[in-house]
């Protein structure tokens, strides 16, 4: 049987991990293409994809399914020229935008009667960028939203998923209003809000040198998306707006609540709305299908000395343990520090305390 002919359009973090997902599978044959010839060649050196293009017409001519995975805008663009196109055979295309709303609707525009569309959304990422940080395994287990065309047959959609099999990912369908606004809760509008706290710490270190210095931790850890591209976000933002106006309204109106609270020491009050934010966010168990990866920490107590990181992940490593996450929260010279990992599973969480504790380590864990 021919393989399927599978365009990635764009070869980012996204596109180029989903290019080496599907290209497992011997059925698939994959055409990359990219505003960047340099991508094209890393990619092609490294077999993530069969073959380039620089010229996206040429590259989707006799294409079976098309992904887009571009910006939003630069999506809505490749559309457009999609729909001008003569095709010869039927072709599916699909994207990996964020935002469905304006997706879907430019979709929803086509005339081209040979493309059917099917918005989709895989919801995993990394604080890495580019062709280079590509992983195969970067969509398992995560949810991976499909949002079809009002007319869009189920042989089409279950053509997709075979495609995208070998991505293991977990595939819901959302209609696109239900989708953005899922996303802006607990996606779009916490990035807002971490950036709006580093800004209030930059202004603060002009009365506080020493500031900087202090901004470690927790406030670190709450305030990591802002460190996201900027443009690839303000994109984001662009088509999203209306619910970021909504949401930010919403915060205005919740930290008013807050000021009132301190402004009138209220101790009942703030004791009440502290108890109700940790039952909410306790309840947050980690799951696997969870819109961003979710992993079961445990923090150990080590020395710092020679060696001591190397022993805690070795003990892991020899009972088949793997460590998707690691970072050292807190070390000063001869005194203890807390470390973090984080791993797949409850089971691998407690295996992992109880190898550890056999060893005469500290261990704590969340639950």
């Amino acid at each position: 049987m021919e393989a399927r002919k599978i365009v990635v359009a764009g070869l980012g973090l996204i596109g180029g991990s989903l290019a080496k997902a599907i290209k497992q599978s011997n059925e698939n044959y994959i055409i990359g293409y990219d505003l960047s010839q340099e991508t094209l060649d890393y990619a092609k050196a490294h077999h993530m994809i069969d073959t380039s293009y620089s010229n996206f017409s040429e590259a989707v001519k006799e294409a079976d399914i098309v992904f887009l995975a571009a910006p939003i805008s630069q999506t809505i663009q490749l559309l457009k020229k999609l729909d001008a196109i003569s095709f010869r055979k039927e072709v599916i295309v699909s994207d990996v935008s964020s935002v469905k709303g304006t997706i879907l609707d430019a979709a929803n525009k086509l005339t081209n009667d040979k493309i059917t569309f099917i918005g989709g959304h895989p919801m995993a990422g990394s604080h890495k960028a580019g062709v280079r940080a590509a992983k195969e395994h970067l969509f398992e287990n995560a949810i991976y939203v499909l949002t079809p065309t009002t007319n869009c047959a189920n042989d089409k959609i279950n053509i997709l998923k075979n495609v995208l099999k070998d991505t293991k990912s977990h595939f819901i369908t959302l209609q696109p209003d239900e989708h953005d606004e899922m996303t802006s809760v607990v996606s779009h509008f916490p990035h807002l809000i971490a950036s709006s706290l580093v800004h209030q710490a930059r202004k603060w270190e002009t009365r506080h040198a020493f500031l900087p210095e202090l901004a470690a931790g927790g406030f670190r850890d709450i305030t990591r998306i802002a460190s996201s591209n900027p443009t690839l976000w303000q994109d984001i933002f662009l088509h999203n707006g209306n619910k970021m106006s909504v949401l930010l309204e919403e915060w205005i109106k919740e930290m008013e609540t807050l000021k009132h609270i301190v402004d009138g020491n209220k101790k009942e009050d703030m004791i009440s709305y502290l108890q109700q934010a940790k039952a909410f966010r306790d309840g947050l168990k980690p799951s696997a299908r969870g819109a961003l990866p979710a992993y079961y920490d445990v923090y150990v107590d080590i020395k710092d000395q020679p060696g001591a990181l190397a022993k805690v992940v070795q003990l892991l490593a020899d009972n088949d343990i793997s460590i998707k996450n690691i970072r050292i929260l807190e070390i000063r010279d001869d005194v203890n520090g807390a470390l973090r990992l984080s791993v797949s599973t409850k089971e691998e969480q407690l295996m992992s305390c109880q190898l550890l504790q056999q060893k005469g380590y500290e261990i704590s864990i969340e639950n």
